[in-house]
């Protein structure tokens, strides 16, 4: 149920200046517009700054709950609307971006020490009332983390609305493996504000080679450590937003944060569906300002009182119930392990069928698949599923499901799986897709954060990049070290341990729930897909039963 949020008995009008000039540390100026109440008060501030381009105007979808308005911008907070509520609102052109000077490193510490210098250039205004807080969507989620890290003074509250939180793991190398969204990212829609009207006033502000520091850092060497929270050091209070079809880009960041933080002042808020329309639902603007009004307004509103968790439970089909939790992961977990029997799928017959069970078989056995398949460019391509037309072939790998579902089974939290492995190449990529079938043999699909059809929950591992790290896994959620490559030689058997991102679903009963292991992206992909090696060739293998305890761990929430 959507609850409009009105504004006050002072229902602000709009004052609006463009071009500011906000001064930086080292002498540059960013340029800024400023959104306030026309009033003469002290206002909290609300901060932007990216290079999307203050100036472009934001023509939203018609299925939006909020509706057009002059001044709307991508991923950003809505003027018309927060300010007549008392807040002002600052968008900050990144540097070498939209009018700002200099050379644009996008998600980079030198970006977030010029976020640090906006914030408190803005408290320091005599229209603000000292306090700053930050909101947005993807790109004005992200980069939160990163001055966050610094500790701004006059940062009081932030809200990362679906923003990825370590650009290694979340977003450049899922399990070590490189995800095509990152680099598309790059050509195509940063291009898009390089090549378009800021080239004008910027001709040169993009010479900064974003691509090779990427790609050329593909460990986690602690280069990029900049583009990645230090969550030690991430006291301020914060209302992190995630969206369960976001994974392959943003949950993660989302729910790392609420486990791992040092903020004493830290709430969750987890949806589904698309990646920018709860943000402007009058229910999505509710939670935000409630949180802002208690931290940068000084309102006891009793938001801090609540519950901390707010989950949308999903029912399928983009049914969701929400409800309220007071932790992450849910105290009341049943940790269950489903494991492989792949005894039936060891014949080689395609497709490759195996169960998950609740027990351990005790006899072993394996199951070999190949590591690629035949495009129609043939079998050379590293990336023959996504650049050279060749598509996934159906079948590849092997799929494991549970019987017909006898009730209903609620699974929500961080997810993983434990298996063994070998291959006859040097080293083997890992896709794992859990997916909700029907009675009828029919996939439960879900409303992607892209706006297609996705199945539940998806993981990734690189073999050679296993290697854990022991401070930080916990039993549902492997943490890797990605600091070296830990190469296979042919016909080792060696465990591996694959983080699923986290999910919600109520697999309904005579349901069955299926867990795909590919060599190649899989169902419900196409939005982020993966660049595979060119090692994956010849065979690799599964074991599971007997010596082998190989298994997905669900985390299975009773009922009440």
């Amino acid at each position: 149920m959507n609850v409009e949020v009105k504004p006050s008995q002072t229902a602000y009008k709009l004052k609006i200046e463009k071009d500011v000039d906000v001064p930086m540390r080292d002498g540059a100026r960013l340029k800024a517009d400023v959104f306030r109440p026309d009033d003469g008060g002290k206002f909290p501030a609300l901060l932007n700054l990216g290079p999307y381009q203050k100036d472009k105007l934001w023509v939203p979808p018609a299925a939006l709950e909020e509706k057009a308005s002059p001044h709307m911008n991508w991923e950003t907070v809505t003027p018309e609307w927060w300010v007549p509520r008392g807040y002002a609102a600052v968008r900050v052109d990144g540097r070498g971006s939209g009018k700002s000077p200099g050379q644009c490193e996008p998600w980079s510490l030198a970006e977030a020490i010029d976020f640090y210098d906006a914030i408190e250039w803005a408290a320091a205004q005599p229209w603000c009332n000292g306090k700053v807080g930050l909101s947005g969507i993807s790109y004005y989620a992200i980069n939160q983390w990163f001055v966050a890290n610094l500790q701004p003074p006059s940062l009081k509250a932030i809200i990362p609305w679906e923003g990825f939180a370590d650009i290694y793991r979340d977003a450049l190398f899922h399990g070590g493996i490189l995800s095509v969204f990152m680099t598309n990212w790059v050509t195509a829609h940063l291009m898009h504000h390089v090549m378009g009207r800021a080239a004008q006033l910027n001709p040169d502000g993009w010479q900064t080679n974003t691509m090779w520091h990427w790609l050329h850092h593909n460990l986690d060497s602690g280069v990029l450590r900049g583009s990645q929270a230090q969550w030690d050091k991430i006291t301020v209070p914060f209302l992190s937003v995630g969206n369960w079809t976001g994974f392959a880009l943003h949950l993660r960041g989302n729910t790392e944060a609420f486990m791992r933080s040092n903020s004493k002042h830290k709430k969750l808020r987890i949806h589904n569906g698309s990646h920018v329309h709860p943000f402007y639902t009058e229910e999505g603007k509710r939670d935000q300002i409630r949180f802002f009004d208690y931290w940068l307004k000084g309102i006891d509103n009793g938001v801090m009182d609540e519950p901390p968790v707010k989950l949308a439970i999903r029912k399928g089909k983009d049914e969701i119930e929400w409800r309220n939790e007071n932790e992450w992961p849910l105290a009341r977990t049943q940790w269950t392990k489903f494991y492989f029997d792949i005894a039936k799928a060891a014949d080689g017959k395609e497709p490759r069928l195996g169960t998950l069970t609740k027990e351990k078989s005790a006899k072993a056995s394996s199951c070999t698949y190949p590591s690629f398949n035949l495009g129609t460019m043939g079998s050379t391509s590293a990336a023959s599923s996504q650049v050279m037309g060749g598509g996934i072939k159906p079948g590849m790998g092997i799929a494991l499901s549970t019987p017909p579902l006898t009730e209903d089974v609620e699974v929500t939290g961080p997810l993983a799986a434990s298996f063994y492995v070998s291959s006859e190449s040097e080293d083997m990529d890992l896709f794992l897709t859990l997916r909700n079938f029907d009675a009828d043999g029919n996939e439960i699909m879900e409303t992607g954060q892209q706006g297609t059809p996705v199945p539940v929950a998806k993981g990734w591992l690189r073999a050679s990049h296993r290697e854990l790290d022991p401070d930080l896994t916990l039993p549902y959620r492997p943490y890797h070290k990605h600091t070296r490559r830990q190469f296979l030689k042919p016909g080792e058997i060696v465990k591996v341990d694959v983080e699923i991102w986290p999910t919600s679903m109520v697999f309904k009963k005579g349901h069955r729930i299926q867990l795909d292991v590919q060599p190649r992206d899989g169902a419900g992909s196409q939005s982020y897909l993966h660049y595979h090696a060119d090692y994956n060739t010849g065979t690799n293998t599964i074991y599971a039963g007997g010596a082998y305890e190989s298994y997905l761990l669900l985390p299975v929430v009773p009922k009440t």
